[in-house]
């Protein structure tokens, strides 16, 4: 019986996830821009948390570069957790803390060994 490979059906889940981030951020920036700019960011802002997205989507998706992905990915999570927390929108951060617990476990079960 084959094991499953978690970090893998994970990192390709974060990864489709990340890249409908970046696709809705990109293309679809409406009802975003109205939250970038209560928060404070300035206009096209969208683009840039899009670009960063998608970049934590490609990396995600490859097992070499699945660590690098997960960071990335953490750092954007972590930024969007924070800036909810900081302007009061609780219900709203459950979502990004949610993702950076799912990101910790895909960093702890992604083997080192494939990185190298």
């Amino acid at each position: 019986m084959r094991r499953i490979d978690w970090a893998k059906w994970l990192g390709w889940g974060l990864a489709a996830f990340f890249l409908f981030g970046a696709a809705s951020n990109i293309l679809f920036p409406e009802p975003f821009l109205e939250g970038y700019a209560r928060w404070g960011y300035p206009a096209g802002f969208n683009y840039v948390t899009g670009a960063l997205e998608l970049l934590a989507a490609l990396l995600l998706a490859r097992r070499r570069t699945r660590l690098f992905g997960v960071a990335l990915a953490a750092m954007v999570m972590a930024a969007a957790a924070l800036t909810l927390l900081r302007h009061g929108e609780l219900q709203h951060a459950v979502a990004p803390i949610t993702l950076l617990l799912l990101l910790a476990v895909t960093w702890l079960l992604t083997d080192r060994r494939a990185t190298e």
